[in-house]
C-alpha cells in the first residue's frame, strides 16, 4: 500500500497518509477531517555508496549539494 503526500485545501497543512486503493479521491484530512486534498509530488529517496554515486575512492562532492551522492541520504558528510 503506498503512501502518499497530501495537501489540505482548507487546513493548509501537508500529511502523509496511506492509501489502500488508487481512488484516493474522498480520503480525509487526518488533521481536519476535509476531503478537499490535493497530491503532491513526492521526492524520491535512495541509498548510495559512501563514494558516491561514482563509487570511487572519495567522494564526489563539488560543494554542489546535488552533486555529491550524499546529499538528501541523511547520512553525515561536508562539502
Amino acid at each position: 500500500m503506498p503512501i502518499y503526500e497530501f495537501h489540505c485545501e482548507d487546513c493548509a497543512q501537508d500529511s502523509e497518509i496511506l492509501v489502500r486503493t488508487r481512488d484516493w479521491s474522498g480520503t480525509p484530512c487526518p488533521r481536519c477531517g476535509s476531503p478537499r486534498l490535493t497530491k503532491k509530488l513526492s521526492v524520491f529517496a535512495s541509498s548510495v555508496p559512501a563514494g558516491g554515486a561514482g563509487g570511487g575512492d572519495g567522494p564526489n562532492c563539488s560543494s554542489n549539494p546535488s552533486s555529491c551522492g550524499m546529499c538528501g541520504t541523511g547520512k553525515a558528510h561536508s562539502h
